[in-house]
């Protein structure tokens, strides 16, 4: 995977989670008790071997930029190559562009690399994956675009590119739907194509005032470009919204799938390191089928639910089907169910919130109950 450049596109939609991305872009929205959803994606890129990544950067980039910080945690803190940060770009009134608009801001970086593929993804769909076989697949086919897709496995509430392809795996056609069938092809986001074809889809559509790069770089041009489908048989979730990150998070309690995404042949995900102490179990401490992070310290009963770093859940506190992120205080007899808490919120003596097992109740982040 030397030939490959990676290209980490983090302007994304994110009007359907805006409750947990006021500050923070998708990319940077915690995950899994450790991570953030940005981990995963250039997880798969340095796992498969792709030493020259770039982080197309959104509005909000703060947080990103303080997660990955140089990518030491991911071994791309080097002298040549590593991780490149790609900042947005304004037009002249003062509004943000759309992705091919700063992708050609940043034709430089792609034309000085030295590699002859750009596999570029996002960070909505979080798995285990080696692009070494999509690789693979792109050469053995003679495709001038590969793109990855999984089947859905149900009928799903979740939006999603759904596509269609012929006996060959070619495709013929792609469509954005608000929800997708169960045995539908829906499009993960990952496109490989050679580099020279990546710079002239960038030129061609920028020319014509395109700003999306799948909408008008990839669907408007199937009939222009040999196109080929790869799919990924993996464990795969997709989060874009409230209810599908709520959905995503709660399916890893299931062993089995957090054995899918986080020990698959072997490949590990990295995150940026937190020196703290392990979580603390006091005496009257009850935990079933959760996942808690370091720095946690538990007096109470947690149910079903996933507690980040530096926790600390009081006496009498009964934490059901929630998540709550890091630093977030529960003092005496305080009780949530289908709650999900974002950073530093503090939830006072004897306080109860419920939200629907469907939706979940929304706490914003700093905020005392």
């Amino acid at each position: 995977m030397k030939t490959v450049m990676g290209i980490i596109n983090l302007q994304e939609n994110e009007n359907s989670i805006q409750e947990i991305t006021n500050n923070r872009p998708l990319a940077a929205v915690p995950f899994a008790g450790r991570y953030r959803l940005i981990d995963f994606t250039l997880s798969n890129m340095v796992n498969s071997k792709i030493n020259n990544v770039g982080i197309l950067l959104p509005s909000k980039s703060r947080s990103v930029m303080d997660h990955l910080r140089s990518g030491k945690n991911w071994d791309l803190a080097r002298k040549q190559e590593g991780l490149y940060y790609l900042p947005p770009v304004e037009n002249s009134n003062g509004f943000r562009c759309g992705d091919i608009q700063c992708l050609h801001a940043h034709l430089d970086y792609i034309i000085n690399s030295s590699q002859k593929y750009v596999l570029i993804a996002g960070t909505e769909v979080v798995c285990n994956m080696d692009y070494s076989k999509t690789l693979q697949f792109h050469q053995n086919t003679n495709a001038d675009i590969t793109m990855v897709y999984n089947l859905r496995q149900e009928d799903s509430q979740v939006a999603g590119t759904v596509i269609e392809t012929a006996e060959n795996g070619a495709v013929v056609d792609m469509a954005v739907f608000p929800m997708t069938k169960s045995g539908a092809k829906v499009a993960m986001g990952v496109f490989l194509m050679e580099k020279k074809i990546f710079i002239d889809i960038i030129t061609n559509v920028y020319a014509r005032g395109g700003t999306n790069f799948i909408v008008d770089g990839i669907m408007k041009n199937l009939e222009k470009y040999n196109v080929f489908a790869y799919e990924h048989k993996g464990y795969a979730t997709r989060v874009n919204s409230i209810a599908s990150y709520y959905t995503a998070s709660m399916e890893l309690l299931k062993y089995e799938n957090w054995e899918a995404l986080f020990l698959k042949d072997g490949f590990l995900v990295h995150t940026k390191v937190k020196d703290e102490a392990p979580a603390k179990y006091k005496e009257d401490a009850v935990v079933t089928n959760s996942m808690v992070a370091n720095g946690c310290v538990i007096e109470g009963t947690v149910e079903n639910s996933i507690l980040f770093r530096g926790v600390k859940v009081g006496k009498g506190v009964h934490i059901k089907n929630s998540i709550v992120m890091q630093k977030c205080q529960f003092e005496d007899n305080a009780l949530i169910e289908n709650v999900i808490c974002d950073k530093n919120v503090v939830i006072t003596e004897g306080k109860w919130l419920k939200g629907a097992p469907n939706y979940p109740l929304i706490v914003e982040k700093g905020v005392v109950i």
